[in-house]
């Protein structure tokens, strides 16, 4: 977990100063470690939340970087993963229990990509926003 946190930390200093390319490095490397480490973490809610602070600050930095899809790609495969996570009875509970609350997180970030910027073809399959709709019922003269 410490080692999380320093990469992240270091990331962060980086996307600050504007220096993109070593952020980017940084955040993939905190990605890295926190997917390795997502199921050996003694801490379930912690696991789950360095995974999606992973993904949520590389999608900042695509934003930074004037990249929308690829901004979008990690938003939907966090919130994926979660979803899976959720679903998959070899994981202990406190794993899936902390997966489930933090993909209403996810869900809101993908929400607010999407009213911000647009759908994208992930986003699209993960989110089918009209079919999220409801269909307006017209009613007639009989």
């Amino acid at each position: 977990m410490e080692h999380w946190k320093r990469t992240i930390e270091r990331a962060n200093r980086f996307f600050m100063q504007g220096e993109l390319v070593d952020a980017r490095e940084a955040y993939l490397q905190a990605l890295a470690l926190a997917q390795v480490l997502f199921e050996r973490w003694a801490n379930a809610d912690e696991a789950v939340a360095a995974c999606v602070i992973s993904h949520h600050n590389l999608a900042d930095l695509h934003l930074r970087l004037n990249q929308p899809e690829e901004s979008a790609e990690y938003l939907c495969a966090i919130h994926q993963r979660l979803l899976q996570v959720m679903q998959e009875p070899r994981l202990p509970q406190a794993l899936r229990e902390a997966a489930l609350r933090q993909s209403s997180k996810t869900y809101v970030e993908l929400l607010n990509f999407i009213s911000e910027h647009g759908e994208y073809p992930r986003t699209h399959r993960l989110l089918p926003i009209d079919a999220a709709l409801p269909t307006p019922h017209h009613h007639g003269v009989h």
